[in-house]
């Protein structure tokens, strides 16, 4: 039997062509390197891989330069050992003259000494199913740039609808965009349109619909309506196709609902852009990173610079960002009380980036775990800070003019049992109580040989088990 040798292989992808460089075999140099030139087409692409099996090659590396790799990797995928994906980032141009050749055979060098590390390539029900997500997104933007361009047409014409009703693009809104688009009825004969709360704005209704529409802008308005009933089309056609090919991962999507600010459309994002095996990332860190919602590592002199966040996956980013803000807005959560503790500190902007990591964190542990979401609740904070928590109210009643006076509770409103719970002979009365419960834990004894110095500064001590301020010196008594 013949034994089999490592082969690498390295590839430089463009548009109308690829540079393959397939090096020697390790331990056979004698054989030399051999490079090849092949146009993108699929019959020579598959001439390409036939070429390289007759040369044994048993590991590919290649660049992910824009979409031109993905067709590549279909062809080439499950017929080789070994087959990376590397970022164009993390591979240094050379020095001096540049070539396709060269760039091809510093890849194969790279991939030989096991320098490149592969970017993760999900399978390929989730490769079509990110198509999918990502097509709808740019529909989505396109749906929304056409009614802008509607809105910008009517306030021309001296329209107001949008003035009067909240959604232009509602039952009714769309109703009168039809009638103006006709051009034949009055403005009180259109504001009868309204249905629902729009009646009882009938007047100002009329005089918002007594607009200047000129002919031209009717013909434009009538174009704009007909773009934006077929994206409408469009990207409902689009979601039922989707909905038909998420049914392999129903499971993963239930679990995601769970978790507050996030809705089925959204989870089918995150499945789509981070998949369901969270063992490739490692940890949950790692993913927050390749999703560029951590703050960037810029240090220089000891110095630290900007932390703003790195170019990354922007589809999972803007998902995130916009359940964060979602999230922000419920009622009772635990999100929208760690959203409002960072907006306190961080304003609204860098909140909603911290809240997406966070979130971003629960779908790392719910997707790696299989488990639910588990709500802790409004008041997580307040109960696990009781005492510091309350120590700070008395002390802004007592900032306020008033003197506090501290009960228990004959039922505690806490769920569950916290550091200042405790019997009803031992629960805190007044202030220094709930002050010396907050206090942290007693410093751990000091070493032998190192005398307590505490009596000669004249502070308190903190070494012993006395809370009273040790008398002056011996030296000062002296002089006094």
């Amino acid at each position: 039997m013949n034994p089999i040798f490592r082969r690498c292989c390295g590839i430089d992808v463009h548009k109308n062509s690829v540079m393959v460089c397939v090096l020697a075999p390790v331990g056979q140099s004698r054989m030399g390197v051999k490079k090849r030139k092949f146009r993108t087409f699929t019959r020579d692409l598959k001439q390409m891989r036939a070429w390289l099996k007759n040369c044994k090659v048993t590991e590919v590396a290649m660049e992910s330069t824009g979409q031109y790799w993905r067709p590549l990797w279909n062809l080439l995928e499950g017929h080789f050992g070994k087959l990376i994906l590397v970022n164009p980032q993390h591979i240094k141009g050379l020095n001096g003259y540049k070539t396709d050749p060269k760039d091809a055979q510093w890849i194969a060098d790279l991939l030989e000494g096991g320098k490149v590390k592969g970017s993760w390539v999900p399978p390929r029900p989730i490769r079509e199913l990110r198509d999918l997500t990502r097509h709808r997104v740019n529909l989505m933007a396109d749906l929304n740039r056409a009614k802008n361009r509607i809105e910008q047409l009517c306030q021309t014409g001296n329209i107001k609808v949008s003035s009067v009703a909240t959604d232009l693009f509602g039952v009714s809104g769309r109703q009168m965009l039809k009638d103006l688009v006709e051009g034949e009825k009055d403005a009180g004969w259109m504001a009868d349109c309204a249905k629902g709360r729009l009646q009882g704005k009938k007047r100002e209704l009329t005089l918002a619909l007594e607009g200047t529409f000129s002919v031209e802008q009717r013909w434009l308005l009538r174009k704009e309506l007909r773009q934006v009933e077929w994206l409408e089309e469009q990207i409902e056609a689009l979601e039922q196709e989707i909905e038909r090919r998420v049914v392999d991962f129903e499971e993963p999507i239930r679990r995601l609902v769970t978790i507050p600010g996030i809705d089925r459309k959204t989870a089918w994002t995150i499945v789509a852009e981070v998949g369901i095996d969270m063992s490739v990332y490692g940890d949950a860190q790692h993913l927050a990173s390749w999703a560029g919602l951590c703050p960037g590592n810029r240090e220089s002199g000891g110095k630290r610079m900007s932390g703003r966040t790195r170019k990354s996956n922007r589809y999972v980013k803007r998902a995130m960002c916009q359940a964060a803000w979602a999230a922000s807005h419920t009622k009772q959560t635990y999100l929208s009380a760690f959203y409002r503790r960072m907006c306190i500190r961080k304003g609204a902007p860098k909140a909603v980036m911290a809240l997406a990591h966070r979130m971003l964190v629960v779908i790392y542990q719910i997707l790696s775990r299989g488990e639910e979401y588990v709500e802790m609740g409004h008041d997580y904070y307040d109960r696990r800070n009781q005492p510091k928590t309350v120590l700070g109210l008395v002390k802004r009643l007592q900032n306020l003019g008033y003197d506090v006076v501290i009960h228990r509770a004959a039922t505690p409103s806490a769920p569950e049992p916290t550091p200042l719970e405790c019997d009803n002979d031992a629960a805190p009365e007044t202030l220094e109580e709930v002050a010396e419960a907050s206090r942290p834990a007693a410093q751990p004894k000091r070493r032998r040989g190192r005398p307590c110095k505490c009596e000669e500064r004249g502070i308190i001590c903190q070494h012993g088990t006395r809370g009273e301020v040790n008398p002056l010196p011996q030296q000062e008594l002296a002089a006094d």
